[in-house]
């Protein structure tokens, strides 16, 4: 079954993978999937992204964390969907848990986190927030 929303549904199998416990994630590759992981590796909420295959075989392998530690994403949803874009000025981007959380952005230079595209001075979609 193809999804509408691949980061929609890439958030949710790492949702449902800390619900259970489960120290990785296995979906399909895209490159803003993998561009998402990354920033929430440069950002220490996941340990590890790793892309396997070749092709349209591809996975995206995403560890959360490693066998005896916790999670450290408490939250994790979509804020633009397909049928709702929310986009944000400089100056309207968004604070998560005054400043202990993230908001991911698509800006006009790529994938960034809400304080790196504030320190660029460009807005963009908000993608999703982390805390």
């Amino acid at each position: 079954m193809v999804s509408t929303d691949p980061i929609s549904d890439m958030l949710t199998r790492i949702r449902n993978a800390i619900a259970v416990n489960k120290h990785q994630v296995v979906m399909p590759h895209s490159k803003i999937k993998q561009g998402v992981a990354e920033l929430l590796k440069n950002s220490g909420f996941v340990d590890g992204v790793d892309v396997e295959g070749e092709g349209i075989s591809k996975k995206l392998i995403i560890t959360i964390n490693t066998e005896n530690s916790n999670a450290r994403i408490t939250e994790i949803s979509r804020v633009s969907r397909p049928g709702r874009r929310l986009y944000a000025s400089v100056d309207k981007i968004p604070t998560i848990k005054r400043g202990r959380g993230i908001v991911i952005l698509s800006t006009s230079r790529g994938l960034m986190t809400g304080d790196e595209a504030k320190k660029s001075k460009v807005g963009g979609e908000i993608i999703c927030k982390v805390y």
